[in-house]
């Protein structure tokens, strides 16, 4: 089985899921979207899958660097520009199976061994 990963190379949480990925033997093909983006359509897809919500990360730098006015009233619309103009702000990682069957937003490692094991 292969999965596409979503993320940034650099984040200790998308480091943990390749970690993870190479000790149980998934195979994966990453996605820097920080250098690659991420187009609408597949946000649209992910958000039609795991809720729009669950892919904006409120916690995060970027997010928390954004003037008042881009943060208040977020809708899944206001949100998914938002990701597709600042990639960072996308939860990491965003695991894909490679025919777009099943998506996991974060790690959560027995969420993972149940989906990918």
């Amino acid at each position: 089985m292969t999965i596409q990963l979503f993320g940034i190379p650099n984040c200790d949480t998308v480091k943990k899921a390749r970690k993870w990925c190479d000790a149980n033997g998934v195979d994966y093909a990453f996605h820097d979207y920080k250098k690659e983006g991420v187009d609408r359509d597949r946000l649209e897809r992910w958000a039609d899958e795991c809720g729009w919500e669950s892919l904006l990360n409120r916690r995060g730098t970027t997010y928390r660097k954004l003037d008042d006015a881009d943060k208040a009233d977020i809708n899944r619309d206001k949100a998914l520009a938002l990701l597709v103009e600042h990639p960072s702000m996308i939860k990491r990682p965003v695991a894909q199976h490679e025919d777009g069957s099943r998506i996991l937003v974060g790690f959560n490692e027995s969420e993972w061994e149940n989906a990918w094991c």
